[in-house]
């Protein structure tokens, strides 16, 4: 079995998340610097193993004072827990170009398995000569499930803001030989 080794390519990629907000509306923000790769048995993706991680610190949804605040012990807490982690357990396909992505994310400490959806975009060879494949990863979380427990109310009754997360990443891997 030949072994191939890929990286995040993070000037062709991003990492977005979207939260309801007063219950009326999505607020859209996203995590400016990650790394991360994948091993697999050459250009096949099945069983690959990947790995991810998240700067805490490079959040971003638009609004600095909504950004510090997430940066604050009242969500992420980016002083103590600088990143956001995930390691791969299984990496199977599903049908056609979809896949089943699952494992372990690692928020504010606490550690929680996961399941995501992802869509396998296909493979090019860019103009230096490189290959890259590209994958769309989608999924839910509950913040509270990671310590997210921010439960301002608004004059309704209702939550400020969402229970669960949407988690999209458009991921470019270029291949390393």
């Amino acid at each position: 079995m030949a072994i191939t080794k890929w990286a995040v390519d993070p000037a062709h990629s991003d990492v977005q998340f979207k939260i309801r907000h007063l219950v009326i509306s999505t607020i859209t923000g996203s995590f400016k610097n990650f790394e991360g790769g994948a091993t697999s048995d050459q250009n096949n993706f099945e069983n690959a193993e990947i790995h991810f991680s998240l700067d805490v610190k490079s959040i971003d949804t638009n609004v600095e004072m909504r950004d510090t605040h997430l940066k604050s012990a009242d969500f992420f807490d980016a002083e103590q827990f600088p990143h956001i982690t995930f390691q791969s357990n299984y990496f199977h396909k599903v049908k056609g170009d979809n896949y089943k992505l699952a494992g372990l994310l690692t928020l504010k400490g606490i550690t929680q398995p996961i399941e995501l959806d992802a869509e396998y975009g296909g493979a090019q060879r860019d103009a230096e000569g490189n290959i890259r494949v590209g994958f769309e990863v989608e999924g839910r979380l509950s913040r509270q499930e990671f310590g997210l427990n921010y439960r301002q109310l608004t004059d309704s009754g209702e939550l400020l803001i969402g229970e669960d997360v949407k988690l999209i990443a458009n991921i470019q891997l270029v291949r390393h030989e």
